[in-house]
């Protein structure tokens, strides 16, 4: 039984690699036609160009997991059948589903694998597109800008430099949580970030003011202001694409985006697809196993043609849902975890139906 289960890692193993390290070439092919002329033109290199799609590479990792594993289940299993090995191991005692569950093992951990590519991708992906210049390179300053913290506090500076973690002519607003509570005003020459507890408001004063209108006035020559955890660089409010964005600045983004009023569909659908894409390396592999052995006498042919119509159809599935998802039609959650749940059902279904 060892044999059998190397025999099949092995194979899946080997087809996996072909496919995954194949299908960003048809990214990057599909993105060359379309925008090498643009980026030449605004004057980035070639060299820039070329190595900007090496950093890219995690992205396109990220986005061909499932459909890499889909096409080696289908081209493991699907010979397996035609050659009668699958009867053979059926006829030794040996039942489809142990003989899957190397296949499935082996999606769990590619789904492991995939998540932590959720995160890595973002980050290189950002620095592809400063190479192309998406973006203003190297920028460490802003100045008179307002900011909506993440507690809700309304800051306006004249100045910021993140090289230093400095603010000059600093001013911070907390709006009240309970009905008795005054409105505090904080106003400073300067603050300094100070990591791990906040920012240190120095040479200024606090200003309280009450419902009532009476008021107090306390100056100070530092003030530490803990409930301000953003970083220098997350003041410079540069905005990203969402595919530049790990999950975890997805959702501060998003949080941000909602207090300010603004349609958060597409920034969580976003979000919540750094878990349903990984999470769908396996239950696409749990759904083409038991298809890949419908049918005992197609070759090669079958394998390619079966894998494409799964993966028309997953994307396709993905896409309306997507879509709705940005719409706000749809909750996040659903319109990101849809196609996998209509997988996953019918891959049961397709399990069950196995002669073991």
């Amino acid at each position: 039984m060892r044999i059998l289960d190397r025999l099949i890692v092995g194979t899946f193993l080997k087809l996996f690699l072909i496919f995954i390290f194949s299908a960003p070439l048809l990214f990057i092919l599909g993105d060359v036609t379309e925008n090498l002329d643009r980026y030449l033109a605004a004057g980035v290199s070639f060299q820039d160009t070329l190595v900007s799609y090496a950093y890219e590479y995690p992205k396109f990792f990220f986005w061909s997991f499932p459909i890499a594993a889909m096409l080696a289940t289908v081209f493991t299993i699907q010979p397996m059948t035609t050659h009668r090995e699958i009867m053979a191991a059926k006829s030794g005692g040996v039942s489809f589903y142990r003989l899957v569950t190397p296949l499935l093992l082996m999606g769990l951990v590619l789904t492991g694998i995939d998540l932590a590519l959720a995160e890595i991708a973002p980050r290189s992906t950002r620095i592809a597109g400063d190479l192309r210049g998406d973006r203003q390179l190297g920028q460490s300053w802003r100045s008179d800008f307002v900011y909506i913290t993440d507690h809700g506090e309304s800051l306006s500076a004249r100045r910021l430099t993140v090289d230093d973690g400095r603010m000059v002519g600093v001013s911070l607003q907390s709006l009240p949580r309970e009905p008795d509570a005054p409105v505090t005003y904080i106003q400073a020459s300067m603050a300094r970030w100070w990591e791990g507890n906040g920012w240190l408001f120095q040479e200024g004063y606090r200003r309280e003011v009450y419902p009532d209108d009476t008021e107090t006035t306390v100056g100070f020559e530092s003030h530490l202001v803990r409930t301000m955890t953003e970083r220098p660089a997350d003041l410079l409010e540069v905005v990203r694409d969402e595919d530049e964005m790990t999950y975890g600045e997805l959702k501060r983004f998003s949080d941000r985006l909602l207090r300010s009023g603004g349609q958060v569909g597409r920034t969580r659908t976003k979000m919540e697809e750094r878990i349903a894409i990984p999470a769908a390396t396996f239950i696409i592999m749990l759904f083409g196993a038991p298809l890949a052995t419908s049918s005992r006498r197609g070759g090669p042919a079958f394998g390619v043609g079966l894998s494409l119509a799964t993966t028309i159809v997953y994307m396709a599935l993905l896409r309306v849902s997507q879509n709705l998802g940005y719409a706000g039609t749809l909750d996040p959650m659903t319109a990101s975890w849809l196609p996998n749940v209509v997988f996953f059902v019918a891959g049961v279904v397709l399990l069950r139906r196995v002669r073991t």
